[in-house]
């Protein structure tokens, strides 16, 4: 269907375009701004005057739960609320069960997205067999079955020596890997380590749990050449690192999650286990570093890190609870705050949530240019909205943001041209 979209501001930060302008859609694919091309005709009109159109967002790191941990959340649920979120594709890390180490995992992954059709779900391949730090994985064949990144997630590769192989591995077929870094018998713990942490009686977790991976991490890129990425930084000194291995001409780049630039560990004084988060959740400082990083554009993109979780897992005492919120369909308008409160403009924003997440990719998303897909999120910066556990499309509806007033919603969204969310 021929659709055309309205009276809208239209942000493409790929094309440096922010006006408000007429959207031409044809056979799935974007065919033309402002003016229609020779012999469209809309079948469907779509009115989004007073709204922002930009590119349909892309999440580098959500849990979709699928297969394995079905009690939590479901390719189908996630899928549902990351189109209700704006989101079109998101990255699932290979934590699932079976684990992402062979073809067919990977396969089955993408197979249930396609089902759904409502957002696009990238795997990422293990890096070790098994996660478990000891066998390079069969990254060239993950690569073929789909696989878009190759990671460990925060599971050790206590040895130096296999982590340089997998590296040297993955840069011979010039392979993304992506660390999330975490030195595992630092990060004993269950929130940042500081004065919070003792006086609330519970074990810390200190920067150096993440800075010292980050930066025997960097070492080995450096050796070996392999493109890299830092998913879900905490640290200040962490993004300050990255920065200036950048600077040196390393092929690395990071993304943060939207809830350290909003909140830090004073938020856990309450002991809702809704702000039990890996990494935790870190200093008033840290979290003004990673918003002046973010700012110089040493971190390049924003995610959810959506971590769906039952009920159960978060009825515990803090330290007894599994880390993790969810977060797909708030991650727009959380990152909206950051626009409320000076920090970025819009443009700036979705930049960072659509072509520059698609560029650390190297997938042809996160933009409006004519001849791509059509991949739209439509949103009301202006409208108001409480979520709720009770009506979240997500497995999961364990996150602090669950009954506070949030600006900014997304009205409709569209895959491939292909309506997918409306409001």
């Amino acid at each position: 269907m021929n659709i055309r979209i309205t009276g809208g501001r239209v942000i493409d930060p790929s094309q440096q375009l922010d006006q408000v302008t007429d959207l031409f859609i044809a056979d799935g694919l974007i065919a033309g701004i402002d003016t229609a091309p020779a012999g469209f005709e809309a079948g469907h009109t779509l009115d989004a005057s007073g709204q922002v159109v930009c590119p349909g967002l892309v999440d580098l790191c959500a849990h979709v739960r699928e297969p394995g941990y079905t009690h939590k959340g479901s390719i189908a649920r996630e899928s549902a609320a990351a189109a209700a979120g704006g989101i079109t594709t998101l990255v699932t890390p290979p934590t699932t069960s079976p684990i992402v180490d062979t073809p067919a995992v990977a396969q089955l992954i993408q197979d249930k997205a396609r089902e759904t059709g409502l957002a696009r779900v990238l795997p990422m391949g293990a890096l070790t067999r098994g996660l478990e730090g000891e066998q390079l994985s069969p990254m060239h064949a993950l690569a073929g079955s789909g696989c878009i990144a190759f990671s460990n997630a925060r599971l050790p590769i206590r040895s130096s020596l296999v982590l340089m192989r997998c590296l040297e591995y993955a840069a011979t077929h010039d392979l993304l890997v992506l660390f999330q870094a975490q030195d595992a018998e630092l990060a004993k713990g269950c929130m940042h380590d500081d004065s919070t942490s003792t006086r609330l009686g519970l074990a810390g977790i200190p920067e150096a749990a993440e800075t010292v991976e980050v930066a025997r991490c960097l070492m080995l890129v450096e050796q070996t050449g392999v493109r890299a990425h830092f998913g879900q930084i905490s640290c200040d000194r962490s993004a300050r690192m990255i920065i200036e291995a950048r600077a040196r001409g390393l092929n690395v780049s990071a993304d943060v999650a939207v809830h350290h630039l909003l909140l830090s560990d004073v938020n856990v004084d309450g002991f809702d286990s809704n702000y039990h988060v890996i990494p935790p959740l870190r200093s008033q400082l840290d979290r003004a570093g990673l918003r002046q990083a973010l700012l110089a554009d040493g971190i390049q993109a924003i995610c959810s890190d959506h971590q769906p979780h039952d009920a159960i897992a978060k009825q515990a005492p803090f330290a007894a609870t599994e880390p993790g919120m969810s977060g797909l369909e708030t991650l727009l308008p959380l990152c909206l705050m950051l626009v409320e409160q000076d920090l970025l403009e819009m443009p700036q924003l979705i930049a960072k949530l659509s072509c520059e997440p698609a560029a650390i990719l190297g997938i042809d998303a996160g933009t409006l240019k004519p001849g791509r897909a059509a991949d739209v999120c439509i949103f009301d910066p202006a409208a108001r909205w409480t979520p709720s556990a009770a009506a979240t499309r997500s497995g999961g509806g364990n996150s602090p943001f669950m009954g506070t007033e949030l600006r900014g919603r997304v009205t409709h969204t569209l895959l491939a041209g292909e309506q997918v969310f409306k409001l």
